[in-house]
């Protein structure tokens, strides 16, 4: 069995204020998960913090581009050098957010090592670019086009290496039904599922569907993409943008078994819960217990 290996990255810098002079709380979703127990719980090995830049986006006005960029581009670096050693080492790594920029780190890192692909289980597409959008700000709702190399080049022509993810080796998950990047990814034949499609064929046959695909020869390995909005708001409102219609708990857990236990999986990282969105503590409960149950023998 590989070792399990919890790293912290904690950042922000991908997501707008929730309201003017505040900074995003899922910066906390990190020291949740761990007061839930989830070193101990997954039988995990301390991975340490890859610790953040400061939020500040200055003077940033709408058209300037990705704000933080060069913040992010800098936490990308580092945090993807802290990936590659874990994977290189033959460790399964769980990478707890932050935003969901962070998968930037996940995805540079496996590009120095070869050619990966990610099974990303997010309730939205997260592929603003300027090719479907007037304008861009916020790499969080943006990693999915930056990774595929839509994007200005500081954010994704890292190391010269654009793109870390291939538009064929991605596999999406979890997305609303009326979802409006779909029409885009058949044209570019970027593999999806929506709650609908999942509900319908089952998400256990769907998710060993794909790992099929993933488990290739012309793949060294895949990447897990784990965003909390893919749950519906009534079992997870702490998120920054609740939509109706997402995946209940069994579904998820149905979905992301298949996912993590592949031998060609090298981790997982886990985005968006805010636990200044969550008094009572229920939806991080529910996180954590997801996030082990995953792991577990079905």
């Amino acid at each position: 069995m590989r070792n399990i290996v919890v790293v912290d990255a904690p950042s922000n810098l991908g997501l707008r204020p929730p309201a003017p002079g505040t900074v995003p709380g899922c910066y906390k979703l990190a020291g949740a998960m761990r007061e839930r127990g989830i070193l101990r719980r997954l039988g995990a090995f301390e991975g340490g913090v890859v610790v953040p830049p400061r939020y500040d986006r200055g003077d940033w006005q709408e058209g300037d581009g990705v704000f933080n960029a060069d913040a992010i581009a800098s936490y990308t670096v580092r945090l993807a050098d802290r990936i590659e050693h874990h994977v290189r080492a033959g460790d399964f790594l769980v990478v707890l957010g932050g935003d969901c920029s962070i998968q930037l780190g996940a995805a540079l890192a496996l590009r120095r090592m070869g050619r990966y692909g990610i099974a990303a289980v997010d309730g939205s597409a997260d592929f603003r670019h300027t090719g479907n959008s007037p304008s861009v700000g916020a790499a969080g709702g943006e990693e999915l086009a930056l990774a595929t190399g839509r994007g200005q080049a500081d954010l994704t022509d890292i190391e010269g290496l654009r793109p870390y993810l291939r538009d064929e080796d991605v596999r999406l998950f979890g997305m609303r039904d009326d979802d409006e990047d779909r029409a885009e990814f058949r044209d570019l034949k970027i593999s999806n599922a929506t709650v609908g499609e999942i509900r319908q064929w089952g998400p256990d046959t769907v998710a060993r569907a794909v790992v099929q695909t993933l488990e290739v020869p012309v793949l060294d390995g895949f990447w897990v993409h784990l965003d909390a909005d893919v749950l519906d708001p009534t079992v997870m409102p702490a998120v920054d943008s609740p939509d109706d219609g997402g995946l209940f708990p069994d579904e998820l857990l149905a979905l992301l078994r298949p996912l993590v236990n592949s031998p060609r999986c090298v981790g997982l990282n886990l985005t968006i819960y805010d636990p200044d969105l969550d008094p009572s503590g229920a939806a991080g409960d529910l996180l954590a217990d997801l996030l082990v149950a995953a792991f577990a023998e079905s």
